[in-house]
């Protein structure tokens, strides 16, 4: 003998609606789930801002948010293909903030390394400024110590102030005798000052 009976009817009231609820719950869940559309305009974005960011120089300047950026789309790829379209577009978003992290400190680091080049360069010029400038020094003296005592264009140093003292009475000049004068030499000069 076959017995039919349903399920629900030889059971307890509150057993019946606990298993009809958990059935609508599981039907709206479902229908929940297949309702959100996949999020290929956040996967996009995720995507145009990764590029970004490599033509940024993010791997050499940034390259540990750029790895996270990275492994984020790749898992929002993943929930994409598992069809978990929630996951992937929190996970793409998360891969698009990355990504535009992993840009902008490129970016910084760029402009600090031209900043730096820049410095160097204005450093090495102002290096030679005064090398130059020291040579032209040198090379004034080195002329300069060629040149008459009258033409040297050198300061001469104050005499000590002791040496502008008057000189006590009985001291000054003296006269030498003239008992054997010295004949003073004669040169021979041209028209115009200058010695033959």
């Amino acid at each position: 003998m076959v017995h039919i009976f349903s399920p629900l009817s030889g059971r307890p009231k509150g057993v019946r609606s606990a298993v009809s609820t958990l059935a609508l719950a599981t039907t709206l869940a479902l229908f929940g789930c297949a309702s959100v559309p996949p999020p290929d305009g956040a996967m996009n974005q995720a995507q145009v801002q990764l590029q970004a960011a490599r033509d940024a120089d993010a791997a050499d300047y940034a390259p540990v948010d750029l790895g996270f950026a990275q492994n984020k789309f790749q898992q929002a790829q993943n929930a994409m293909a598992s069809r978990k379209y929630d996951d992937a577009a929190t996970l793409a978003d998360e891969a698009r903030a990355d990504a535009e992290l992993a840009r902008a400190k490129a970016r910084l680091a760029a402009a600090r390394s031209q900043i730096q080049s820049k410095t160097n360069a204005n450093r090495q010029l102002r290096e030679q400024i005064e090398q130059s400038l020291s040579e032209q020094q040198q090379q004034d003296q080195s002329q300069n110590s060629g040149l008459p005592a009258q033409q040297q264009t050198q300061d001469m140093p104050a005499p000590p102030s002791s040496s502008l003292e008057p000189m006590p009475e009985g001291q000054g000049f003296q006269t030498l005798p003239q008992n054997n004068p010295q004949p003073v030499p004669q040169v021979n000069r041209d028209d115009q000052g200058g010695h033959l």
